[in-house]
């Protein structure tokens, strides 16, 4: 579908954004904590999204994970363009986003990718593990993570570098 989309093929974008819109908005929402800013950003990202499928590439990694990714820095960019503003408050909006739940098949595929990535992870150490689970699945930017460990955003952008690096090759084998 990226690859229709990268051809100019609007069908496929939408129907691209009628497959992924709900997870890409409820990760936006989780960083923002703020529906119309997450629907912005949400806008912005299809709009990437249509102006760069020609730069997806399989080999580096699944297209939900190259969609996620762009959710995601959009959304911090938005959180840090914001500043203050952002509160982090409850998520109330979220229960809105509609229930795009799996299949028992895709539910078992998942299963073992999850087991497959804590494992993974497991073989990190303590400090790599907690830094890349926060600023993945707990959306906080590399200048959080960094400020939280009290070291440098350098030192903790090397520390994630190598960690996603040792994660990557476990999960390939």
């Amino acid at each position: 579908m990226l690859r229709a989309v990268a051809a100019g093929d609007r069908a496929a974008h939408r129907a691209l954004y009628d497959r992924t819109a709900a997870k890409l908005f409820g990760i936006c929402l989780r960083i923002l904590s703020d529906r119309q800013d997450s629907e912005d950003v949400l806008q912005d990202v299809y709009l990437t999204i249509w102006n760069k499928a020609d730069r997806f590439d399989p080999a580096i990694a699944s297209p939900i994970t190259w969609l996620a990714a762009i959710a995601r820095n959009r959304a911090i960019d938005r959180r840090r363009a914001l500043g203050s503003r952002v509160t982090g408050g409850e998520l109330a909006e979220a229960d809105a986003v509609p229930d795009q739940s799996p299949d028992a098949l895709q539910r078992l595929e998942s299963a073992d990718e999850t087991r497959r990535l804590r494992e993974c992870l497991g073989t990190l150490d303590e400090r790599a593990r907690h830094s890349i689970a926060a600023a993945f699945f707990g959306g906080l930017t590399y200048e959080e993570v960094a400020s939280r460990a009290a070291v440098s955003l350098g030192t903790m952008k090397s520390l994630i570098r190598r960690g996603l690096a040792k994660l990557k090759g476990c999960l390939e084998t």
